[in-house]
């Protein structure tokens, strides 16, 4: 299907979310596309997205305020909350800014939930080519456990598609490149909600922009990998993922739930990396403002990870906060070689908390090794040439540490930190 070609790579980015909860302002979102243009731009990352209410004037964290007034056009149709976003003023909504994260060579995405306005249901607002009103296309007892703004669509109703046609179609006026939809690949009253994916998908197949499709949150039921796979560009494997390390060690079971449908344009995703300067305003995971609780290995095995696994990596820190250490995870050329070009992706192998796994630059054949170590003390973690489908002798690279350790044959035993990873490039 064409939008696979959206995303033939995974996703790279920065998200508003783990920083600023729903109350980013539009300096902070130019602030942080202005540090990706310089910083980051060079190896791949490109988008820059919005997260959650972007539309409420009042939001002040990560906590919602319920059933509050939020800003909206004649049509239903949420805007941006113009004394957060002052560029959107006179209904232009997104587009100046849009113009200045393309400005920069970037991507612009925003977040949006699931649905139509409660409010919009409410007064009965018309729907932009429809005779049908807010009222008439909602579900009322489909709402979203965890957020008051929304109600489902009633996927069945007249009205319901030109609806999101609509939402679409100003997105694409606006110069959105990536949309983030929520409570909807899962969702703790319902499950799945498949029939507003599929008028999701229509949408933007009809509104004449390319337009990466992200879905949120998980854990997505893998039994529906396939209609995913057809629908989406990305889709969420976890309920929102913070820097704790249960939340890092349980991501090794889903990648191996989910790894045989990882392919160009269809990302299981591990969600955002709460890396750097975290929690501003943002409440969730346990704690406030902070620097992520993760140690230094606990990173380098959460970026090693993702890598592999080829997920989309959305950073989740205040950007122009970053320490040197932080920005050398996120600029690592030859890591970031093995999350852009690996193949082949699979576990090799997982023994009391020694875990490998491995994939194929897809350009030079070259075998990439992920060497884990879950375990509380530091551990000897082989990566055997019979798990790796090696033969002959390798030429062996560290990729963290930026240097070759010489030829092996048969086996490559690493010590291992606990809690932490190497990752090896074996070369012929």
């Amino acid at each position: 299907m064409k939008h696979h070609l959206f995303a033939p790579t995974p996703p790279m980015g920065w998200n508003s979310w783990d920083c600023y909860g729903a109350s980013v302002t539009e300096e902070e979102v130019r602030g942080n596309a202005q540090y990706m243009a310089e910083h980051l731009k060079p190896y791949g990352w490109e988008y820059v997205v919005v997260d959650i209410q972007w539309y409420e004037p009042g939001a002040n964290s990560s906590r919602y305020r319920p059933f509050v007034p939020l800003e909206m056009d004649e049509y239903s149709r949420l805007m941006p909350a113009v004394n957060r976003f002052p560029s959107a003023a006179d209904g232009q909504g997104f587009k100046p800014l849009a113009e200045y994260v393309h400005g920069l060579g970037l991507k612009f995405g925003i977040h949006i939930m699931r649905g139509i306005p409660r409010q919009a249901v409410h007064a009965a607002s018309p729907i932009l080519g429809s005779e049908a009103t807010a009222r008439e296309i909602a579900h009322p007892n489909s709402i979203c456990p965890w957020n008051t703004d929304m109600y489902g669509v009633d996927a069945s109703h007249e009205g319901a598609q030109a609806y999101y046609d609509s939402l679409f179609r100003l997105y694409a006026e606006w110069g959105v490149d990536y949309v983030k939809v929520d409570d909807i690949a899962a969702s703790r009253l319902y499950g799945i909600h498949l029939p507003e994916i599929e008028l999701i998908r229509r949408a933007i197949d009809r509104c004449g922009r390319d337009m990466v499709l992200s879905l949120s949150p998980g854990p997505a039921p893998v039994e529906h990998a396939q209609e995913l796979a057809s629908l989406a560009n990305l889709w969420r494997m976890t309920d929102d993922y913070w820097d704790l390390w249960s939340l890092l060690l349980d991501m090794f079971d889903r990648c191996e739930q989910w790894y045989i449908h990882v392919a160009p344009g269809q990302w299981p995703d591990c969600d955002m990396l709460p890396l750097g300067h975290i929690g501003i305003r943002s409440v969730d995971g346990g704690a406030a403002d902070r620097w992520t609780r993760f140690t230094r290995d606990e990173q380098r095995t959460m970026m090693s990870l993702w890598s592999i696994f080829r997920s989309p990596l959305m950073f989740g820190g205040e950007l122009r906060d970053n320490d040197e250490w932080t920005l050398s995870l996120l600029t690592n050329r030859e890591v970031l070689d093995a999350h852009r070009y690996g193949e082949r992706i699979r576990p090799a192998s997982r023994e009391e908390g020694r875990i490998v796994w491995t994939s194929i630059d897809s350009r030079t054949g070259d075998v990439y090794a992920a060497l884990f170590n879950t375990a509380e003390e530091t551990q000897t973690v082989t990566a055997s040439w019979e798990a790796l489908g090696l033969s002959g002798s390798r030429r062996v690279r560290d990729l963290w540490a930026g240097k070759d350790l010489g030829e092996a044959s048969g086996a490559v035993s690493l010590e291992v930190p606990p809690h932490g990873a190497v990752l090896l490039k074996l070369a012929e």
